[in-house]
């Protein structure tokens, strides 16, 4: 039985802990040094840095492996902005990092989504059955996002779900890429506690 299947195993709602915010300090808004890793977070952000940021940046290499991946994701891939950004939602939902989830929406909705589809997603398994809300491809999107973010291993069922509705490949391993990148940094938020100062 998988861990995310047994009864006495229950996520943490990280509103009931005592000390919610961050448990490694923001470092300044300021910040330049080390400035070959510094400034491409900079370049990525339009200048500024958020607070994931200044909290990564406590490890500099870790930071410059992150901003590298991140780059790619939001900038560099084929993959629809719409699904990208859908995924993302769900996985910072089911994981409840609230900060993922409040950047991301935004960005759902210039690709076209709306508002009461991330409403939905406050319910990821509910969400992934309505028909009326999500197209085909979302619920893909979603089914692919549940099972890699609550079991890890994906089925057979789901998986020709998604190639059926993506045109190559290389989509395919951009969207399973998203979701295992952005289950990464869901758990670093919700670790140490990063949300907006």
């Amino acid at each position: 039985m998988s861990l995310s299947k047994r009864a006495d195993i229950e996520p943490v709602d990280r509103r009931s802990l005592e000390n919610p915010l961050p448990r490694v300090p923001y470092l300044p808004i300021d910040l330049t040094e080390p400035a070959d890793i510094v400034a491409p977070i900079r370049k990525r952000r339009g200048g500024t840095l958020f607070e994931p940021d200044r909290v990564v940046l406590h490890a500099p290499q870790f930071a410059r492996g992150w901003n590298a991946i991140a780059q790619a994701v939001r900038h560099e891939m084929s993959l629809s902005a719409k699904l990208r950004e859908l995924a993302i939602c769900a996985v910072g939902m089911l994981n409840h990092a609230e900060y993922e989830v409040e950047k991301h929406a935004p960005e759902f909705y210039k690709a076209g989504g709306k508002p009461e589809q991330i409403a939905a997603l406050a319910d990821v398994p509910a969400a992934i059955r309505n028909v009326a809300l999500f197209d085909a491809a979302e619920r893909a999107t979603l089914q692919l996002s549940l099972e890699m973010t609550r079991d890890v291993e994906v089925t057979d069922a789901t998986f020709a779900a998604v190639k059926a509705m993506l045109p190559s490949n290389q989509q395919v391993v951009e969207l399973v890429g998203t979701v295992g990148f952005y289950n990464m940094i869901s758990r670093v938020l919700v670790a140490l506690h990063i949300e907006k100062e």
